[in-house]
Order: structure tokens, then C-alpha cells, then sequence
């Protein structure tokens, strides 16, 4: 909103400093510090809201210590994530941008899958709240939403490097390294000299016209990453501070990516991939990264309010397709490797102990509980140790992903 307003007093009366909101990098600065401050300031309002709606959390004896301590707490905290999001990028991104309104849709529809979930266990005093059935659908849908977007709109593009015979010097006096924009199905494979794929390569038995059925290998893909990461998200939001502090730091990187994929410059110097028009999202994920900051404040132990559903599925979601759009869902089980490890600790539980169950008649555990955090309170950690040190292992995760930046 603030954007357009700005452009026209640029353009009709030339006003002084209007120029400052056609830099991303101011408008992404502007919407990181308004959702930190939204979700801080206001956050305090709606906790307080659901505390006086009894909005408070059913806690399951699973033998955790200091689980009892938790009941009550405050539920579908989410909401000052999605509200902490949404005002700034109404207000400082491009609205009319493909990414940012798949971004926008992204976090509407997980928000609502999550927010009825959360409903049920509340309201309707369900534990199990929505069925896992309807979940799926939910991301199955998005997913398709998702893909069908990135697939079909001419608004999505990249631009290749041209060879160096073909680059020239332009009478403007810049160089033309990049060819023209068009549609591809191409995305980053890390730690590889040609780290390119085409999804639409396995197709090519097809013949002549191959591309156009690509969305038959992509669409199924996008479903698969929306649906891993926002389960992965939802299984990590188990103790105070796991899913908010180590989301904040994979978007904070994937903002890094989306600036330099959308910049020209930036991309030729560091040779990946040039997607014009997606520096725009940078808006968008500062203002998300600001509003996981401002929301952590709130999260850390001892915890004033759990995101419930509402924000762990929100957050999957919104990682999922960022880092798909940007074209670096390859990098995903690199960056959101603890979210994971959460996954396969789930997975690996309940497979030995179905296995061992049939074979044995007994069924047996690898971890002492599952997902691995719950493990490790087992032990005995406490779960402000558990959360740094998980953060510690986020943080050297988004540090090797920067680094694939170069290293192929």
C-alpha cells in the first residue's frame, strides 16, 4: 500500500525522499522492525485476549518434567505470528508480485488448516483435534495451488547465463551476461559443479514438446516438500522456543537467497541462478522473520504462549514454498535439518516398533520417546539446554547452506 502511494508521489509531484521505497532493501529493513514491533508490543494484547478466552493448552501426561506447569498456557499464539507478517507486507510489498501473493495465500490457508485444528482441541475439547485426514488435504491442496502458480504463471521466469562468446558490451555501457527470461523447471542441486536439474528431463522419451507436461513431475514434488516440512514444523513445536528460534533462523537465510536470486549483480557475481521479480519476497520474509523474533520473546521458557497449530503449520508452510520458489528446495533437508531430524525420529520410532512388535510380540523403542527432543528430556536435559543447543546445530546448518553458495 505504502509502495504505490510512494510511486505516485514520486511520479505526480516528485517528492522528495519518495524514492527510498523502491529499494527492497529499505522496504524488507521497515517490515522486519514493524512486525518485531507488532508482535512484541501487540503480541502482549492478544495473549492476554486468549488468556481471558480461556484459550489455554490441554497438556497430555507423557511423564516430561514440568509438563503439569504448562497446562493452561495460552494456545494459538500463531496468530501473532500471521497478523506480525501480513500488516507489514500489505503495507511495503508489491502486493501485485506473483511470489508475494503466493506467499500470502501460503499463509492464509495453513493458518486456517491450523487454526481449525487448534479449535477442535480447544473448543471442542478434542485432543486429537482435526483429522489427520483433513490436514492432508489441506497441504495436498496447497500444494497444488503452490505448484499450479509456479508452474503455469508467465510470470515466472529465470534468465541464464549466457556462454562467454555470446556476452556483450551494451550501448548503455553495461554488460549483458544474463539472456532473456523465460519458463523453466530448473532448480539448484547443492555441492555439484553443474548445480542445476530439470524436472522436465525425465520426460524426454516423450519427444519433441516434452516441457509442457513437466507440472506432471513438479506438482507431486511441491506437495511432497509442503507436506514434509510443515509436519516436520509441527513436530518440533514440542518445548518452549524449539520451533519459533530455529524457523527464525532458516528464514533469516532464505532471505539471503531470495535478495541474491533477485538481484542481477548479485547473482552473476556469486554464478546462481538469476529469477527476476523474486528479490520481492525479501519483504515478505523479513517481515516473517521479525514476527518469529517478536513471538519468541513471548515463547522462551518458561513459555507465556504456545503457537499451537496455527503457527507451527503456518511456518512449515511458509518455508516450503519460499525456498521452492527461489528454486532451492533441494537445499531444504540441509537448512531445515533439524525439522528432519524431528521428522525421522517419528518415522524410525514407530516403524521399529511396529517391526518389532509383529516379530517379536513385543514392541520395542529406539529412542526413549519420540520426536528427539522429548528424548533427550528423558535423559534428563533440561529443555532450555535442549532448545540451544538445537539452535546452535540451526545455526551451523544455515551456515553450511550459505556456503553452497560457492562450494560445488
Amino acid at each position: 500500500m505504502l509502495y504505490y502511494l510512494f510511486e505516485y508521489l514520486e511520479n505526480q509531484f516528485n517528492l522528495t525522499g519518495a524514492s527510498v521505497f523502491q529499494f527492497i532493501t529499505f522496504r524488507s529493513g521497515s517490515a522486519f522492525i514493524l512486525s518485531l514491533l507488532i508482535s512484541t508490543i501487540f503480541g502482549k494484547k492478544i495473549i492476554n485476549y486468549l488468556r481471558r478466552l480461556q484459550i489455554g493448552e490441554t497438556v497430555r501426561n507423557l511423564g516430561l518434567e514440568g509438563q503439569n506447569e504448562k497446562a493452561g498456557t495460552p494456545t494459538m499464539g500463531g496468530i501473532i505470528i500471521i497478523i506480525a507478517t501480513l500488516i507489514p507486507v500489505f503495507l511495503l510489498a508489491k502486493i501485485d508480485n506473483i511470489y508475494i501473493l503466493l506467499l500470502i495465500i501460503t499463509t492464509l490457508w495453513m493458518g486456517a488448516i491450523g487454526f481449525a485444528d487448534d479449535y477442535i482441541k480447544v473448543f471442542k475439547k478434542d485432543k486429537e483435534g482435526l483429522k489427520g485426514r483433513f490436514k492432508i488435504v489441506g497441504q495436498v491442496g496447497l500444494g497444488v495451488i503452490v505448484g499450479s502458480m509456479l508452474y503455469f504463471n508467465d510470470g515466472v521466469t529465470i534468465k541464464e547465463q549466457l556462454p562467454a562468446e555470446q556476452q556483450i558490451v551494451q550501448a548503455n555501457g553495461k554488460k549483458k551476461v544474463f539472456g532473456e527470461a523465460h519458463k523453466s523447471m530448473k532448480t539448484t542441486i547443492p555441492f555439484v559443479k553443474n548445480n542445476e536439474l530439470d524436472y522436465a528431463k525425465p520426460l524426454k522419451m516423450l519427444g519433441n514438446g516434452y516441457e509442457k507436461w513437466a507440472w506432471l513431475i513438479f506438482i507431486p514434488i511441491v506437495i511432497f516438500i509442503i507436506t514434509a516440512v510443515s509436519n516436520g514444523a509441527n513436530l518440533t513445536d514440542g518445548i518452549d522456543g524449539l520451533a519459533s528460534g530455529t524457523s527464525a533462523i532458516m528464514v533469516v537465510t532464505l532471505a539471503l537467497f531470495a535478495w541474491i536470486s533477485g538481484n542481477i549483480i548479485f547473482a552473476d557475481y556469486l554464478d546462481v541462478m538469476y529469477i527476476p521479480n523474486s528479490g520481492e519476497m525479501t519483504v515478505f520474509i523479513l517481515a516473517f522473520a521479525g514476527a518469529l523474533i517478536g513471538f519468541l520473546w513471548y515463547n522462551t521458557f518458561p513459555a507465556q504462549v504456545f503457537m499451537g497449530d496455527t503457527g507451527s503449520l503456518t511456518i512449515g508452510g511458509i518455508i516450503a514454498v519460499i525456498a521452492i520458489a527461489i528454486r532451492k528446495e533441494l537445499l531444504l533437508p540441509i537448512l531445515a535439518g533439524v525439522f528432519v531430524i524431528e521428522n525421522l525420529s517419528v518415522i524410525l520410532q514407530v516403524s521399529w516398533f511396529k517391526y518389532t512388535k509383529k516379530k517379536y510380540g513385543e514392541g520395542r523403542r529406539i529412542f526413549k520417546m519420540s520426536p528427539l527432543h522429548h528424548h533427550y528430556q528423558k535423559l534428563g536435559y533440561h529443555e532450555s539446554k535442549i532448545v540451544t543447543r538445537f539452535l546452535i546445530v540451526g545455526v551451523l546448518l544455515a551456515v553450511v547452506t550459505i556456503v553452497t553458495l560457492k562450494l560445488r
